[in-house]
Order: structure tokens, then sequence, then C-alpha cells
């Protein structure tokens, strides 16, 4: 026979998840941003190019969907490259 009361909860939290989202400005050219879109958030060319216009039209675009460490991570090494660059991109952490 089977004691239930001894059983132990094993239910799985799965952690919070937080989005990663570009904002547009007025100096960062549209092929850099289409870059960091493929280099730090493995976007294929297509899928680059349709966030990137996004931003364009709509003034902020996701760049992806982290747990909010990796979230962070790849905000600040996206910020990080673009200063290297000489351009002012902004990239926000939200939660999802």
């Amino acid at each position: 026979m089977y004691d239930y009361k001894n059983e132990t909860d094993t239910r799985l939290i799965l952690p919070k998840m937080s989005k990663v989202v570009m904002l547009n400005d007025d100096y960062t050219t549209q092929d850099f941003v289409v870059s960091i879109l493929k280099e730090v958030f493995s976007k294929n060319a297509d899928e680059a190019i349709n966030i990137m216009l996004e931003i364009h039209n709509n003034g902020r675009g996701v760049c992806g969907i982290y747990t909010y460490d990796i979230a962070q991570t790849k905000a600040s090494i996206a910020i990080q490259k673009s200063r290297q660059a000489g351009f002012p991109l902004k990239i926000i952490v939200e939660e999802e």
C-alpha cells in the first residue's frame, strides 16, 4: 500500500521571463542594429531585418525573451558593443 503522507511535493517552479526591448533612435544605423540582432541575439538575417523594421516603424522591438539574468547579460553586451562603435543604442529589459 502506498503511503501518501510521506509524499514530497516536487513541483518545478519556472523562472520569470523578461523581454529585451530595443528602442529607436536617430543615430544608430539600421545595418548596425541588424548586426547586433544577429550577433548578440542569434537572429537569422530575415528575423533581424524584421525586428529592425519593427523598431524603426514602431519605436521599439523585442529582441528576445529570456530569463532575467540572460536578458540583462544580452542587453549589456549589446549596449557595450554599440558604445564601442559610437552609437547611443538604448535597450531595456521588461518583465514578460
